[in-house]
This record gives structure tokens, C-alpha cells and sequence, in this order.
């Protein structure tokens, strides 16, 4: 794993950097494919909306792509995680405005399940933690992920590779990772994200593909009911990509989508990016 700090490899993080102490910041993770960053624009698109939404001084944006793509340049496949912070500030809640970002990113290896391209379908367990709602925040990849971290936490069997996450309302939103894509017949459904969970740019691609599939996309409240009727169920990530899922678990009850149509092609289609 290699990183730089604000352009710099090696460099260190100052300890009253805001991100360290609030969470104050995005992230971005990034697949490399072929010494390029898969997605680039979408992934910029929602780094910048994220800052505007977040009242935080962007980076510079020609200079930001160019030390990615110089860094994506150094590996052939791989995983790129950016991370922008507010920056460096005196203690205390409140922004001054005069913060300067802070830009990391560390470039790791493909993990080796994505690396292999191993076709096996996702098992996937529903999980007890519960997503808050907070419109202000929903859509937005900050670095506050203790959410994710504490349903993640609920499994250590290797079998399951995903955990599906509900809101207090008992609707589904999201993976711990991942964004959720259901199919029934021509129908294409995936929860709306307007209280929480993260709007992912493979789950972008994906509502953009929906056309060319011959299946008409939607966003919408998704509860068990709508897995339990799905003939296909397929899960996304920017680094991943598209993922089958074979089995949904319940306390108990056990759910098995039959079909994977849609995400074949998808991948088909995410094979030529």
C-alpha cells in the first residue's frame, strides 16, 4: 500500500486535522482497471456535491484528477481510496471558513475475490443494526461509517459476503457496502436514498444502464415483502462492480432469487469500462 498526503508520498497527518477528530470530510473508493481510475468523473461529481453539501472548501479540481490519475498510472489493478477533510482547525465544532482541505489517497491491492473475478453469488444476511435519518446527510460517502462498521461487526462467518441494512421504518436501504438492485420482470427497483445510505456510483451506472437492459428503473421504498417477490437480486460497488446474490437470510427464513439476467449483462457491460 502506498499514500500521499496533499500530493506528497509519505508525508504525515497533522493531528488537528478535523477529519481525525469529527469525521469532517468524504471519501472516495475507486477501482483501477488497466492504470485508470474506473468511473473517474462520477466519482469527482460526487466528491464536489459532497463538499458543497457539506459548506467545505473543495480541493482544486484539475489538480485533484491529475494526481489521480498519476497515482491510478502506478498500478495496473488495484483500489484507490481518497479521502478530502475539511482540514486543519483549533478545537471546537465550528468551522472558520478558512480551513484548507486536506486530500489522501492510498492505493492498495484488487482484494483477491475481485481480482479472480470469482463468479460465485453473494450469500446475504439481513442485519439488526439500523440506519438514523437524517435528509441533510443522505446519499452523501462521509467519513462518518460507524453504521456500516457495527453491522459489519455482526458476522464472521466467510460464507457471507454482504449484510443488508433497514432504516428504523424496517425499510431497506443499502449494504454495508454496497447498494441493492431488485428485479421483477421488466421492473428494476432500488431503495430510495432521500433519509440515509450512500448514493453509489456503480449504482449510478447501473439506473443509467437500465434502457439499454429492456427494464424500466425505478427508486422506491423497498421492505422484505419486495426481496421475498424478486426473481433477480443483484448488489453493487464501485469496486466490486456487480454482484449476483444467491441467498438472503432472516432469522431463519431464507430467501433464494432464481434468476441473474440483469446482472450478466450488466457485467458484460462493465467489462468493456
Amino acid at each position: 500500500m502506498s499514500a500521499w498526503i496533499n500530493g506528497r508520498r509519505g508525508a504525515a497527518i497533522d493531528y488537528r486535522d478535523r477529519g481525525l477528530h469529527y469525521g469532517d470530510g468524504l471519501f472516495e473508493t475507486m477501482r483501477v482497471r488497466h492504470g485508470a481510475v474506473r468511473l473517474l468523473d462520477y466519482h469527482l461529481e460526487r466528491l464536489f456535491v459532497g463538499c458543497e453539501r457539506l459548506m467545505m472548501g473543495p480541493p482544486n479540481a484539475r489538480l485533484l484528477r491529475r494526481e489521480l490519475e498519476q497515482i491510478a498510472a502506478t498500478r495496473s489493478s488495484g483500489v484507490l481510496k481518497l479521502i478530502v477533510t475539511r482540514g486543519v482547525a483549533t478545537r471546537g465544532y465550528r468551522p472558520t471558513g478558512r480551513e484548507k482541505c486536506t486530500r489522501i489517497a492510498a492505493l492498495y491491492p484488487l482484494p483477491r475475490t475481485a481480482a479472480l473475478r470469482i463468479p460465485r453469488a453473494l450469500s446475504v444476511r439481513l442485519c439488526a443494526m439500523r440506519l438514523g435519518s437524517n435528509s441533510r446527510l443522505a446519499g452523501l460517502k462521509t467519513l462518518n461509517r460507524l453504521e456500516s462498521v457495527l453491522a459489519r461487526a455482526e458476522w464472521r462467518d466467510a460464507r457471507i459476503g454482504e449484510g443488508l441494512l433497514l432504516d428504523s421504518e424496517e425499510n431497506i436501504v443499502c449494504g454495508t457496502m454496497s447498494n441493492l438492485f431488485i428485479r421483477r420482470g421488466s421492473l428494476l427497483m432500488t431503495p430510495m436514498l432521500d433519509r440515509c445510505g450512500i448514493a453509489g456510483v456503480m449504482r449510478r451506472w447501473v439506473l443509467e444502464q437500465s434502457s439499454a437492459l429492456s427494464v424500466r428503473a425505478i427508486e422506491r421504498r423497498l421492505r422484505w415483502e419486495d426481496l421475498a417477490r424478486a426473481e433477480e437480486v443483484f448488489m453493487c460497488n464501485a469496486v466490486a462492480g456487480v454482484m449476483s446474490v444467491g441467498q438472503i437470510s432472516r432469522r431463519g427464513e431464507l430467501l433464494r432469487p432464481l434468476q441473474t439476467d440483469a446482472a450478466v449483462q450488466l457485467r458484460s457491460r462493465l467489462a468493456a469500462l
